[in-house]
């Protein structure tokens, strides 16, 4: 079956191009003009990962963003942001709201569908790792769920691929641009930057645990995970 994309998008013709991009990739499109209809077709089916645009009329990209990442229908589902809003803060922002990607307008079919194939791929490659425990927190890898003390902790796509690889090289220290290498995959530009907002939303899903003291900062040289808080 194909793999159904959701363009959430207030232009027609940014739809319309976009939806024939992704025939082009062999994707199926589904389309929603705002919030309301962006929520009706993810009802009607879950996609497999959602393009979604910076600026809407009343709820936000932004704001939407956020709430998908809270709520378990759509809490692993990928987001790629559209976005003329090309300056460092706002992408940071974005991926602070749980956005997986972003690409700037105005882009090519093939950015697209560049960004879409690494983004699933990562998604793939999540769906096959292993299960693993450190301490009190343990990946569960075919359920694809992370727990703490047994105990279920939401989380969203890119902090889970974060975690295990975290997990499953553990007491190491890691730079940004390592980091960015094993789990963005050195093919796919990404700034370094995005390594600490994504380290930072790693921390904060796991503050209710208690536990968010074992992803560590290493002074001038970067990260490690450790279970010896």
């Amino acid at each position: 079956m194909q793999k159904r994309i959701l363009i959430v998008d207030d232009e027609p013709a940014i739809r319309d191009m976009v939806a024939f991009a992704l025939r082009k990739g062999e994707y199926e499109p589904a389309h929603a003009g705002d919030a309301r209809e962006a929520q009706a077709s993810i009802a009607d089916r879950v996609p497999d990962l959602i393009l979604l645009d910076w600026m809407l009329p009343g709820t936000s990209g932004i704001e939407l963003a956020r709430r998908w990442r809270r709520e378990a229908l759509t809490r692993e589902v990928p987001i790629i942001m559209l976005t003329a809003r090309g300056e460092e803060n706002d992408r940071v922002g974005g991926l602070e709201a749980g956005v997986d990607d972003y690409v700037v307008k105005p882009f090519s079919s093939r950015e697209l569908l560049a960004r879409i194939r690494a983004v699933m791929r990562r998604s793939r490659e999540d769906d096959e790792d292993g299960s693993v425990s450190v301490g009190q927190l343990r990946i569960d890898g075919s359920a694809h769920r992370v727990y703490a003390s047994d105990q279920p902790v939401a989380i969203g796509p890119t902090e889970y691929r974060l975690l295990h690889f975290f997990m499953t090289h553990p007491e190491r220290v890691y730079t940004r641009s390592q980091l960015l290498d094993h789990v963005w995959g050195g093919s796919v530009y990404v700034e370094e930057r995005t390594v600490d907002v994504h380290i930072r939303r790693l921390r904060k899903t796991l503050e209710p645990t208690g536990l968010e003291g074992m992803v560590q900062t290493v002074r001038g040289a970067g990260y490690r995970f450790s279970a010896a808080m």
